[in-house]
């Protein structure tokens, strides 16, 4: 049975700052349905919105305190149902983030679980550990212990891999599972055309007694993950909450958020015979180059470049194993990491090329608002303008081994995930056109990009975008076999090929001009950036170009 997400081009929405519509700030409901002339001009027909639930913000919208209803600072229920009909006038779906894993510690049911000892919600979340003693030494990923002490002064402990306002979820527990199936299922009902599963790899968990093994048997909190992600349980209770949403919901697309999963367990997660989801998103994409650390100190925030050797293989390794099973994702950034033309792309022109390579491989693209543009991070200027106890260590480590706070910051507002998070810039109007008033997150804008006039010029990136995702929703780009052709670390070079089409995606790496035998036949230039000549089969190359030839 065919469905619509087959042939899905996703457009990651950061709600937040995408555009303000009541001059409060922050972006809006109501301000992504007045863009959606943009949004389907642009070519994509799908959007996918981070977290719009009522929550207290601690995450952006990562803990939410209320599953049933829109967060006031988003909008209403009416302007929800409004912004999904009005997507689908236009031909968009609409995707929406679904945090399974935890809720904030402001949900009624936490709340119940620490004002009421007998509290049916106690067993909706984790609580472990007596007489003040944590159970073990896993740390969170947001830095400390796991661990939490009740708030209800019981000597016990509760569980959250993220912030410590943010409590881990009992997935154990049958009546969480139905809960959250209920969940889903209403905004389904709304008429939403999928969920993308936040950290569904994490909602089991080992023995809660078991250490994770260190040298010196310290108590130190230490990042444990596989006794926390991906452990069978996972598909275990997964399996009925996405054959329920298959069944009432053929057409739904679940898109799993599978952050370490090794392409062997996407298989698992995605294949139909297991019926769990549609495709996932890893982050193993992304291997970066150690060996220009600076080992004097801390490594965190330190741009590192693509290992681009290593980048090849794992491509080649998820192209191939997931063929004839489902659909990888394709994306080169999203609201957890830089953005490509901070962390990877040094110019437009590469940026161009490097999103030619990704867009027209087999799967579906993400891409991540004003990443049509070129936009780049956010320069802050002051550690707390990040909210993050590790920023402030990096500094502090940075200036330690002589360099300037200011060196500091920049590598930080490099490498951060949160000056990835920018308005998105309209035009030259205030706050280019995003808001009337101060936007929500501020800080020196680095490229001075904008649409207005982006539209304007036919070589920008945004028009360069439009005919990308033209290209892709051809047939050949859609369904074709992909396999990765044999050439040196200078070019990355592939070929897909449908009943007859056939095409080969070209694409320079190099500061240096690079040449590439291929078969003479595919001469027939479909896309290009850059510059490049072709004399009978040997394709040259100039520095970060690439091209898509077909056959004569």
């Amino acid at each position: 049975m065919a469905h619509w997400y087959d042939n899905a081009i996703i457009y990651q929405i950061y709600p937040k700052s995408f555009q303000d519509s009541n001059n409060d700030g922050i972006g809006d409901l109501n301000g992504i349905t007045e863009r959606i002339p943009y949004l389907k001009k642009l070519g994509i027909n799908a959007v996918w919105l981070n977290p719009v639930f009522v929550s207290p913000q601690v995450d952006n919208g990562y803990d939410v305190s209320n599953y049933f209803a829109i967060d006031p600072h988003m909008g209403t229920m009416e302007d929800m149902e409004n912004l999904i009909a009005k997507m689908h006038e236009a031909g968009i779906k609409v995707i929406m983030d679904f945090v399974l894993n935890h809720t904030s510690d402001q949900h009624p049911w936490f709340q119940d679980a620490i004002h009421n000892p007998n509290s049916i919600y106690r067993d909706y979340y984790i609580f472990a550990g007596k007489n003040n003693e944590r159970p073990n030494n896993w740390g969170s990923f947001f830095g400390g212990s796991v661990w939490e002490p009740d708030p209800a002064g019981t000597g016990e402990f509760y569980f959250h891999l993220f912030d410590k306002r943010m409590p881990d979820l009992n997935w154990k527990n049958s009546e969480v599972r139905h809960a959250m199936l209920e969940i889903a299922e209403y905004w389904l009902q709304k008429g939403i055309d999928g969920l993308r599963l936040d950290a569904f790899i994490h909602i089991a968990k080992a023995d809660l007694r078991q250490n994770f093994p260190t040298a010196d048997n310290s108590s130190a909190p230490v990042i444990a993950e596989p006794f926390f992600a991906n452990l069978p349980q996972v598909q275990e209770w997964m399996r009925p909450f996405c054959q329920r949403i298959k069944q009432d919901y053929p057409d739904a697309l679940l898109l799993g958020e599978a952050a370490s999963a090794s392409v062997n367990l996407a298989v698992d997660y995605t294949a139909k015979r297991n019926e769990l989801m549609d495709s996932v998103i890893t982050f193993r994409y992304f291997n970066e180059d150690q060996s220009k650390v600076d080992s004097s100190f801390n490594s965190q925030y330190q741009p590192k470049p693509l290992d681009m050797l290593a980048f090849k293989q794992t491509q080649a390794v998820w192209q191939q194993t997931l063929a004839g099973i489902s659909q990888p994702s394709l994306y080169w950034n999203n609201h957890d990491m830089a953005r490509l033309r901070t962390r990877v792309a040094h110019s437009d022109l590469q940026a161009k090329s490097l999103a030619m390579l990704m867009y027209l491989e087999r799967g579906i693209p993400v891409i991540y608002y004003g990443e049509e543009l070129g936009m780049q991070n956010l320069n802050f200027d002051d550690e707390a303008q990040f909210h993050e106890q590790s920023v402030n260590d990096f500094v502090a480590s940075a200036i330690k081994a002589g360099k300037s706070r200011a060196e500091a910051l920049q590598m930080v507002s490099q490498t951060h995930k949160l000056p990835a998070r920018g308005p998105m810039p309209w035009n030259h109007e205030v706050n280019n056109g995003f808001s009337q008033v101060t936007p929500w997150l501020t800080g020196q804008a680095v490229g001075h990009v904008n649409v207005e006039d982006e539209e304007q010029d036919p070589q920008s990136m945004l028009n360069f975008y439009r005919k990308l995702l033209a290209l892709k929703q051809t047939e050949l780009f859609q369904a074709g076999s992909y396999y990765l052709l044999a050439t040196d670390h200078n070019s990355y070079v592939y070929q897909r090929d449908l009943e007859g089409q056939s095409a080969i995606v070209a694409i320079s790496l190099s500061p240096e001009k690079t040449e590439i035998s291929i078969p003479e036949d595919y001469c027939q230039e479909a896309l290009v950036a850059g510059n490049y000549y072709l004399d009978q089969g040997k394709l040259t190359l100039m520095p970060y170009s690439g091209v898509v030839l077909t056959k004569e």
